[in-house]
């Protein structure tokens, strides 16, 4: 069977959010050999924060580079409910152009797509404005903190207002203060703009807090292996937190992880 990329017009399950996108037994195997996924199957749902979570080689970041278009499946199939459709990549490291200004870093996309600086102003400082870097527009990579070039890295992803927002462990390198102030903000503007987010994350924590539903992995080949949902309204707050929804949520998916982890030992 060999890998395909499709549009459908199919429904999403009743009830639910209009679907986005569907992995359908997916396979990725690299050229030298090695099985990164195997027989996967998801939905993506127009709107909504998923997370996908797993130890590391589970094949996570594979996922968002198949959806981003930057690697082909082995098998399977990807099915869009559009043939086109825009979206913004968040890597884990900020990749800015240290060259630049941070209004430049941010015109990088538009510039792209062949629109000039002037005609790009707006959307660019409408972008630093939703991330509070708009007094930084001129400042260099050099003279910002790490949590700030995240701030520029995602204002660049948001700056063609995507559709669907790959983000891949942006948040990973930062302190745990700076870290969970950058969650607070990610789900407020996720919220604000009504996008579709797919955050790959090793956090228990982190996947509760920010997430409506987290996939589960297990690694040697990648797949999934639990599906949880969060039952709580996005945006969330401190509150949230410390309440007894979110302390539950993070057992369960912690015991979803371990048993993820315990799968891929016993994998052949």
């Amino acid at each position: 069977m060999s890998a395909s990329v499709a549009a459908s017009d199919a429904p999403a399950s009743s009830g639910l959010a209009p679907r986005l996108a569907r992995l359908e037994a997916v396979g990725k195997t690299f050229a030298n050999g090695t099985v990164a996924l195997s027989g996967v199957d998801l939905e993506i749902r127009r709107g909504e924060f998923l997370s996908l979570l797993g130890p590391s080689g589970c094949g996570k970041s594979t996922i968002l580079r198949l959806l981003a278009g930057l690697t082909a499946a082995t098998l399977g199939w990807i099915n869009w409910s559009e043939n086109e459709h825009e979206l913004g990549f968040v890597f884990q490291e900020p990749t800015l152009m240290p060259w630049a200004t941070v209004f430049d870093n941010v015109w990088l996309p538009l510039r792209l797509k062949g629109q000039s600086r002037g005609a790009a102003k707006p959307a660019i400082i409408d972008a630093l404005t939703k991330v509070g870097l708009v007094g930084f527009a001129k400042a260099y990579p050099r003279e910002l903190s790490g949590g700030m070039k995240m701030r520029v890295s995602i204002a660049r992803a948001l700056v063609t207002r995507p559709a669907l927002l790959l983000m891949d462990e942006p948040f990973a390198a930062l302190d745990e203060i700076t870290r969970n102030k950058l969650n607070d903000d990610l789900v407020a503007l996720k919220c604000e703009l009504d996008a579709t987010v797919v955050f790959v994350t090793h956090s228990v924590y982190e996947s509760v807090y920010l997430s409506d539903r987290i996939l589960v992995m297990a690694p040697r080949p990648g797949r999934v292996v639990a599906e949880i949902e969060i039952a709580a309204p996005l945006p969330r707050s401190e509150e949230f937190r410390l309440g007894a929804l979110y302390a539950q949520s993070c057992r369960e998916t912690s015991a979803a992880l371990h048993r993820a982890m315990s799968a891929g030992s016993a994998a052949p």
